[in-house]
C-alpha cells in the first residue's frame, strides 16, 4: 500500500516488444526520500539506464512522472515531471516540467508515473485509461502539429476530457530542443524530451481517468488548501 498522495503503480511500456504491464512504487520510505516527480524520475533513471548509451537510444527510459499533490485539491497540484537521458546535452539527465490535466488525468487513470522504453517500428500513440493502456497506431497522424495531434487523438478515443501529451514535427525529426506539448498550451520545454519522444516513435500519450488520489488526511489538507 502506497503512502498518501500516491495511487501506487506505475505503467511500463515496452515499444520494442509492443507490451505494457504494472509495476508496484517503491516502499514508503523510498517515496518519502525522493518525493516522486524529479526525484523518483531521476533515481529510476539512474538505476534503470544502461552505461554508455545516448539519449535516442532505445534503450533510454523516458519517465512521466507526478508527484503526491498531483490530483489533490491542493492549488496548483497538477505538476508532471519528464526525465530522461538528455537529448540536449547528450550525457546528463534530461528534465523538464509541464502542467495542466495531463499529471492528474494520468493519477486519476491509475498510474502515479510511465516509464517507456524501446523503440516502436512505426508510429504509436499510448491510450492509458482507468486502469488500462493499449498501444495504438498512429501513422496517420505523425507529421501533425501538436494541435493538430491533440484533437485527433481526442476523436479517436472517444473521450474530448482525455489529456494529451504530444510532440510535433520538431520532435518526429529528433531535433535537440524539442519539446513535449499537453492540452494545446502546456509545454515540457526542457531536456530534448521531444526528440527522445520521437526516436521512441511515440507521437503521444492520452490519459484519462475517473479514479481519485488516496490522502492520509483529507480534512487537514483541505484546511491547508483553503
Amino acid at each position: 500500500m502506497a503512502a498518501g498522495g500516491y495511487v501506487g503503480r506505475l505503467l511500463r511500456v515496452d515499444l520494442s516488444a509492443g507490451t505494457v504491464r504494472e509495476d508496484a512504487l517503491p516502499a514508503d520510505d523510498v517515496l518519502r526520500k525522493y518525493i516522486g516527480c524529479v526525484g523518483l524520475g531521476v533515481k529510476i533513471l539512474c538505476e534503470e539506464t544502461p552505461k554508455g548509451i545516448g539519449p535516442l537510444d532505445a534503450a533510454n527510459p523516458l519517465i512521466f512522472m507526478t508527484g503526491p499533490l498531483t490530483g489533490t485539491p491542493v492549488p496548483g497540484g497538477n505538476n508532471c515531471c519528464i526525465v530522461t537521458f538528455s537529448g540536449e546535452t547528450g550525457f546528463t539527465a534530461g528534465t523538464a516540467h509541464t502542467h495542466g490535466h495531463f499529471g492528474p488525468q494520468m493519477k486519476y487513470a491509475g498510474y502515479d508515473g510511465i516509464v517507456v522504453t524501446g523503440a516502436a517500428p512505426r508510429p504509436v500513440y499510448l491510450w492509458v485509461h482507468d486502469g488500462k493502456a493499449e498501444i495504438r497506431d498512429a501513422s496517420k497522424i505523425w507529421g501533425k502539429d501538436t494541435h493538430e495531434t491533440e484533437d485527433l487523438v481526442k476523436a479517436e478515443v472517444g473521450e474530448h476530457r482525455a489529456s494529451v501529451a504530444a510532440i510535433g514535427p520538431a520532435g518526429e525529426n529528433l531535433v535537440g530542443g524539442a519539446c513535449i506539448a499537453n492540452d494545446k498550451h502546456h509545454i515540457a520545454a526542457a531536456g530534448g524530451v521531444g526528440a527522445v519522444m520521437g526516436s521512441k516513435k511515440l507521437k503521444a500519450v492520452a490519459a484519462y481517468g475517473r479514479g481519485a488520489v488516496p490522502v492520509a488526511r483529507p480534512k487537514e489538507l483541505l484546511e491547508i488548501a483553503a
